[in-house]
């Protein structure tokens, strides 16, 4: 198993637990958050989930590139398995905070576009490294473009393995609600405030905020497969990008 979910009384806390991996995504944990997500729609003693990831480098650093994907020989069709991995792409509208620490990066951003809201550590870093490997980030910088303000997704995601933003930056700008040295208990008095109030009530709130941005995010996920297909270096490419890559050559901000 990749997940690890436990019991809080009323809220679940699920744990991407592929910390030798920094809780990257592979095919089989894809599925199995799939599944948990729509288990969760099932059991009404769920009120409310926090989301996190084991050990301390990293909440999740978006698909292990191990994992094999075929992809149709065409510019219209495209499979990501990343976009069902959310709770939201699973119709699961109980709440689901997320509780950050180490680095979420790339492919982590589909998970935090879905959640309600973030809570992070003081060593939480957030950053995209396509561009650095040649790649577009279309879907992860469609959801960071609706959850902070545009220049800060754009210095993000544009900057690619250069730089990363800090958990203090990221409460400045409103991409995380709090900044706590015990993220995932701070995430669980949350949760446990949200599962003690009626149950239709809250989830009709999160599905009207999810409608607030629905429409937006439907709009120009139609256009990711297209610029992912033109802007994409071949994957021979990126893997030499990838391969030479420096580590610890960035700025924390």
């Amino acid at each position: 198993m990749s997940l690890g979910v436990g019991r809080e009384g009323a809220v679940a806390v699920v744990t991407l637990d592929r910390p030798e991996r920094l809780n990257a995504i592979d095919l089989a944990m894809a599925e199995e958050l799939r599944e948990v997500w729509r288990e969760f729609r099932f059991d009404d003693s769920v009120r409310a989930v926090v989301l996190t990831g084991a050990g301390e480098r990293a909440f999740c650093t978006g698909i292990d590139r191990d994992a094999v994907v075929a992809q149709p020989n065409s510019p219209y069709m495209q499979d990501d398995p990343l976009l069902r991995v959310g709770p939201k792409a699973n119709d699961l509208w109980k709440p689901v905070i997320a509780a950050v620490r180490g680095a979420a990066c790339g492919g982590a951003f589909y998970l935090l576009g879905e959640c309600d809201f973030l809570v992070a550590e003081p060593s939480a870093v957030f950053f995209d490294p396509h561009t650095t490997y040649g790649m577009v980030s279309a879907y992860e910088s469609m959801l960071m473009a609706l959850r902070m303000p545009y220049g800060e997704a754009a210095r993000m995601m544009l900057m690619g393995t250069a730089e990363r933003m800090s958990a203090r930056r990221a409460h400045e700008v409103g991409f995380v609600s709090e900044v706590a040295e015990d993220a995932v208990a701070a995430a669980v008095r949350c949760a446990t405030v949200i599962a003690g109030c009626p149950a239709e009530a809250v989830q009709g709130t999160v599905r009207s905020l999810w409608a607030a941005q629905e429409a937006a995010r439907a709009q120009a996920f139609a256009q990711a497969p297209h610029l992912i297909a033109l802007g994409n270096l071949p994957v021979e490419r990126q893997a030499e990008l990838f391969a030479g890559r420096r580590s610890g050559e960035f700025r924390v901000r």
